[in-house]
């Protein structure tokens, strides 16, 4: 190692890391748990629109893991506020604790009403989300809307925890709501013509053919679970389940795995916003 690689080092260990697209933290409760994560922007003009959460967090005597992938389409300002206020809302359902996924599935669509209601503010875009709260290091929590993944390693083998929610696999939802699929040649299917998942936090215009319903599934951490990743659709664009868990297992360090998963999309010729966090439970 470097001089110049030791006092960067150093200067981490006081000061935390000096770039805010990439982190990394551990848990208090289990020495063994720890996360990652890393973002780069997309190749598009427009602003960097994915925004995450990882942290560990104490409430009262327990710890919770807080980790989620918020990606924003037609502006920032959704997902930016998802990252302050949904875990916030999540918490604050009187059932948290007793039953998790129904408190997550409410929290999920009380949020999606306060967007809808500051569309003034927010403006009309929209965000899709995947998230995961860790429960005292046993219980994960997954919930997500839209193509945004959550992919969980046991004993090597890639198991997909989320749902992606395409328009083509619920039109008749959509349909029934009075919307339409597109499927034009050499484009994605799309509600309405315009949006490439068929649920999502906003997206006012869009809200009656849209559903904001999340999948929810809760998984016990056993002594098979190595780890989860959490990344936004730049990566699975390009990149298949398994790919993405064969590509990280001998990385022990949950930042370096995070990059080097978004350093693969970029190099597989992703062009979106690539966001990842990496939780590893060994």
């Amino acid at each position: 190692m470097t001089g110049r690689e030791i006092l960067h080092k150093m200067k981490e260990k006081v000061l935390g890391s000096s770039d805010p697209d990439s982190g990394k933290g551990k848990s208090k409760m289990s020495k063994n748990i720890t996360h990652g994560f890393h973002l780069v922007k997309g190749r598009s003009d427009h602003a960097m629109e994915d925004y995450l959460v990882a942290q560990f967090k104490q409430v009262e005597n327990n710890e919770l893991g807080l980790f989620a992938i918020f990606d924003g389409h037609s502006g920032h300002s959704v997902p930016d506020y998802l990252r302050s206020h949904l875990f916030d809302n999540i918490m604050n359902e009187p059932d948290f604790w007793t039953d998790p996924a129904n408190a997550v599935k409410r929290a999920y669509s009380v949020t999606d009403s306060t967007i809808l209601e500051k569309s003034g503010e927010l403006g009309r875009g929209g965000s899709t989300a995947v998230t995961a709260i860790l429960i005292n290091c046993q219980k994960l929590i997954v919930a997500n809307i839209g193509d945004s993944r959550a992919v969980l390693s046991v004993n090597g083998k890639a198991k997909q925890l989320s749902v992606d929610h395409e328009p083509n696999t619920e039109w008749e939802d959509i349909k029934n709501r009075g919307g339409f699929v597109s499927n034009f040649p050499g484009d994605v299917p799309r509600v309405d013509g315009q949006l490439a998942v068929s649920r999502a936090f906003g997206d006012k215009s869009l809200k009656k053919h849209l559903s904001s319903d999340p999948y929810v599934t809760v998984e016990l951490i056993g002594d098979g679970a190595e780890f989860i990743i959490l990344a936004s659709d730049g990566l699975w664009k390009v990149m298949s389940n398994q790919e993405a868990v064969d590509a990280i297992k001998d990385i022990k360090d949950a930042r370096s795995a995070a990059k080097h998963l978004t350093e693969a999309a970029v190099n597989r010729k992703s062009s979106d916003d690539i966001s990842c966090v990496v939780v590893r439970f060994q």
